[in-house]
């Protein structure tokens, strides 16, 4: 299993790799993880990084492949993997087939979590982060369930911020569901409704 995700943020995406991990055993290489890893550890990167993503802006290209490609070369992305949140531009893309390329591996499916806008923004704007493993609950949990850590409100989860990022996604990002589908790739499934039901749909277009 070799996949891409896509979808705005707060579209689920996250939720269900996590699912495909636990039940498949490929890794989970998700771009915000390594970010926030990156900037939680106080390197060079990760400074960068936070004064983008702080702001809702998205992460320069080169800073995001270099992290990329380390992951990519760990042994358990051998046996499999699940991209989540990259590439989020056709340039990226181009540059992630290159890659891959390199490496005898070929993309099996790029998978579409398809969620309306005014979704999302509920969604997010509601949701809280723990600050010590990434762990993502509703608004009201304040301890972490999973390590006991401070659950909190992260910035890019505020309302006007979501919505500069929803911005940003469908001019940068939404334009990946278009590439996939001339690559014909592109498996789409309906986010919105029930979490169990969407995972469902991911394995019955995945062919698991």
């Amino acid at each position: 299993m070799k996949i891409v995700l896509l979808g705005g943020p707060g579209a689920g995406k996250g939720t269900q790799a996590q699912r495909l991990v636990a039940e498949y055993g490929v890794a989970h290489i998700s771009t915000g993880d390594l970010l926030r890893a990156a900037i939680k550890a106080g390197t060079e990167l990760g400074k960068k990084a936070k004064s983008f993503m702080d702001k809702g802006q998205l992460v320069p290209d080169d800073l995001v492949i270099g992290l990329v490609k380390e992951r990519l070369a760990q042994d358990d992305a051998q046996k499999g993997f699940i991209l989540d949140g990259f590439p989020r531009n056709t340039a990226q893309a181009v540059v992630l087939d290159s890659e891959l390329s390199d490496m005898g591996i070929a993309l099996d499916a790029a998978l579409l979590v398809d969620v309306d806008s005014a979704v999302i923004v509920k969604r997010l704007s509601s949701r809280r982060t723990c600050r010590s493993c990434g762990y993502t609950a509703p608004a009201g949990v304040d301890v972490c369930p999973r390590c006991g850590g401070e659950m909190y409100q992260r910035d890019d989860d505020k309302p006007e911020t979501i919505q500069h990022r929803l911005d940003v996604y469908q001019t940068q990002t939404a334009p990946l569901v278009e590439y996939y589908k001339g690559h014909g790739i592109l498996k789409t499934v309906n986010g919105d409704q029930p979490v169990d039901e969407v995972y469902k749909d991911v394995k019955e277009v995945l062919g698991l």
